[in-house]
């Protein structure tokens, strides 16, 4: 009896040190894992983290590779990671808030909002969680709504630069342009460095017609941002309004040659080549915002914002071109009412943004020169306001001038 009772003892000595061994492997791939990615080395990083999985599933592991994936820039990958983390691990509100992000960054709505109220049924204080489902709600215009969200994240974390951002887009969708200004210029107090809240500092400044302010903040934006077109076409405007000519189309050459998808770059920039007399050079731009609006309207289920319809049609009038341009897809029901169409983000930029996806979705304006163009015969008149966008995403072109002085896009 001693004798076999002093072999279960070694036996289970034995059996104990091959599970402590396990369990050494699995955290030395781990933490070996993220030390490649430390190293960006990503390839050896997913081998160490996969063998890790294979070993014993954690959670962290999960978290890691889906970085991996996230740091390449492939979102599906990462989805899919993330999704595998949250079937073994369906209450874990980290994952399911990273995976609602990844859903909102891709613009899947629908299951963006299911595992975000997931997260937030298991954590109702979840500040992550609910500053996502905010963004959700400002995108679509529900800026009350959004606000209301926004005050319980404000108590979680007061200092976050997302949050105050978004607090002062929604003010400026309630066009209340002050409170707008205000709530950006603490985001950037607290994010100096970050191109969103400045290319928004710059937005709100354009809309109040700030020419020199819009121009500060809009330059602070290329600087770290020196690849979108977007923001050139913006400091265009600003130009434009300062009697920056020259200086205005070298932005608009710039904006031209970065963004080959958003057909207001070639609008504004055509409005502007018309103001001076160069029909020739606005005739080229607008026959590029024809062929954009037609990739646009095949490739997609965009609608174009009526202001904009309105001002390449009053524009192509004047040069005597656009007759075969069409707006509008052919609808199968001849009884439908067909929809003008909005532009919203056409590049496919949209970032990130960093933090919380759509958490600073920036919103762009253009603004048409006020000139009347060579040879009119007097000044036009505005004949009525131009309609600032209630919405974050739909953008409103630029008129010609003889039609108005003033345009506004996002």
């Amino acid at each position: 009896m001693k004798h076999a009772r002093l072999l279960s003892r070694s036996s289970f000595r034995r059996l104990r040190g091959y599970v402590n061994m396990l369990s050494m492997s699995k955290e030395i791939c781990h933490n070996l894992g993220v030390c490649y990615i430390y190293l960006k080395q990503f390839n050896k990083a997913q081998d160490q983290l996969h063998n890790a999985l294979h070993l014993n599933r954690h959670d962290l592991t999960y978290i890691m590779l889906g970085k991996i994936h996230l740091l390449e820039g492939d979102l599906d990958k990462a989805i899919e990671i993330y999704k595998k983390a949250v079937e073994f691990s369906p209450e874990n509100t980290e994952l399911l808030t990273t995976l609602g992000l990844l859903y909102l960054q891709l613009g899947i709505y629908q299951k963006a909002f299911e595992h975000l109220g997931n997260a937030l049924t298991y954590d109702p204080t979840n500040y992550k969680a609910i500053l996502a489902a905010g963004s959700m709600m400002q995108t679509h215009g529900d800026f009350d709504v959004a606000l209301t969200k926004y005050r319980v994240v404000a108590c979680a974390v007061p200092e976050s630069p997302p949050l105050w951002n978004n607090i002062g887009m929604c003010f400026f969708g309630k066009k209340k342009y002050v409170a707008a200004i205000s709530c950006l210029k603490r985001a950037n107090y607290l994010a100096p460095f970050d191109w969103k809240i400045l290319y928004n500092l710059g937005l709100v400044h354009l809309t109040m017609q700030q020419y020199a302010s819009a121009f500060h903040f809009l330059s602070a934006a290329i600087n770290f941002q020196p690849k979108m077109g977007e923001l050139y076409m913006l400091l265009a405007v600003a130009l434009t309004n300062l009697e920056d000519t020259e200086n205005a189309r070298r932005a608009y050459a710039e904006a031209v040659r970065l963004d080959k998808c958003n057909p207001l770059v070639n609008l504004n920039y055509a409005v502007l080549l018309y103001s001076q007399g160069e029909k020739g050079g606005a005739r080229a731009q607008y026959q590029e915002m024809e062929k954009k609006v037609n990739l646009l309207k095949d490739g997609s289920s965009l609608d174009f914002d009526p202001e904009m319809v309105e001002v390449a049609q009053k524009l192509g009038a004047a040069l005597q071109v656009g007759e075969g341009l069409v707006w509008t897809k052919p609808v199968k029901d001849p009884k439908s009412k067909h929809r003008t169409t909005s532009t919203s983000k056409a590049t496919s930029f949209q970032q990130p943004l960093g933090s919380n996806q759509a958490l600073g979705q920036a919103m762009s304006s253009a603004a048409a020169c006020r000139k009347p163009p060579s040879g009119a015969g007097g000044t036009s008149q505005l004949t009525k306001p131009p309609s600032l966008p209630l919405e974050p995403e739909p953008p409103v072109a630029a008129q010609p001038p003889e039609a108005s002085a003033q345009t506004r896009e996002k």
